[in-house]
């Protein structure tokens, strides 16, 4: 177990730094000129010149490169260029970061725990009726996406319909932010967890169908032990092994997923500061969110792999001999 853990820390520097090189180098030759961005296509030229100066534009690569590195390290990812001009984009990410984090949570809370309950069921009551709709319902979650989801479902839950002799709606608000607690984010929250409803439902069928099947699941029941109990204590612990991986993933998924879901509802998080950066051209944003996205993946990938030596006795025993 040491040697996984010494090994995978020996590697999150290295990985990091690749990261941190290649978001510095597409943030520097990318198309568009920041500064011309900032100052506006009538800018003249000797002023355009003298503030690429003044941000340190013109230096060589590799001195701008080590001293993005360098202020990151210390939380500085440099200054708004084009919109909130001047401020910092470490307090613009962490003034938003807590609204995305709080989207996330209720997206987890309710479509992780109801797609493995969903797989559950699906696999026991294989080739039903049952199990056709929930597999059903996995195809439609993973072929309706986001961004035609989002308008068709705005338009059905936020406005009234004139039936004739009824009147039906509105039924939800639609845009704006007043807490993970309001109203106002179950749009947003059910369109993002679809997905992740749809991926975990089929992951936990797969994998309980597959442990179902087991040798220690006959035995099991042939001691006597209730329906409930070989299901919860010996089939469910082996099926959710595999799925630690995609936990993982989910976590550091939903962090880019919730871009366009974000801008659409104006919520006010991190994601729809990165929609509002690749839009304007926005350097010094976005590269400090790609970087921060992609240092979360590769934290997760580390927690992932430590977690899963954990659950997994053999993996233990391999790391161990």
């Amino acid at each position: 177990m040491s040697t996984i853990i010494i090994r995978r820390l020996l590697w999150l520097p290295v990985l990091l730094i690749l990261i941190s090189f290649v978001t510095f180098a597409l943030g520097i030759y990318g198309p568009g000129d920041p500064v011309q961005v900032m100052m506006g296509l009538r800018a003249r030229p000797e002023i355009v010149e003298q503030v690429r100066k003044e941000y340190g534009f013109d230096r060589p690569f590799l001195v701008q490169y080590v001293n993005y590195v360098g202020n990151a390290l210390r939380g500085n990812f440099g200054y708004a260029l084009v919109k909130n001009p001047g401020q910092r984009v470490s307090d613009l990410i962490a003034k938003r970061l807590p609204v995305t984090i709080q989207l996330n949570i209720v997206v987890l809370f309710w479509s992780v725990p109801l797609g493995i309950a969903l797989g559950i069921i699906a696999a026991l009551k294989r080739n039903t009726i049952i199990d056709v709709l929930v597999r059903a319902l996995v195809i439609l979650g993973f072929s309706l996406p986001v961004i035609a989801l989002m308008p068709v479902l705005s338009f059905g839950m936020s406005r009234r319909h004139d039936l004739g002799l009824l009147t039906i709606g509105p039924f939800l608000p639609v845009g704006g932010w007043k807490g993970m607690f309001a109203p106002e984010i179950i749009m947003p929250a059910f369109v993002l967890g679809l997905g992740i409803l749809a991926i975990y439902t089929r992951q936990t069928r797969a994998a309980m169908i597959d442990v179902l099947s087991s040798d220690y699941v006959r035995t099991a029941r042939a001691k006597g032990l209730t329906e409930w109990m070989v299901i919860m204590r010996h089939a469910l612990r082996n099926a959710l092994i595999p799925l630690i991986t995609i936990i993982g993933f989910t976590l550091a998924g939903l962090f880019a997923g919730s871009f366009l879901v974000e801008a659409f509802y104006s919520i006010p998080g991190v994601g729809a500061l990165a929609f509002d950066a690749f839009t304007s051209r926005e350097y010094y944003v976005i590269m400090a969110v790609t970087l921060i996205g992609a240092t979360v993946y590769v934290i997760f990938n580390l927690i992932i792999d430590l977690a899963y030596a954990f659950v997994d006795p053999r993996i233990r025993y391999k790391s161990g001999s």
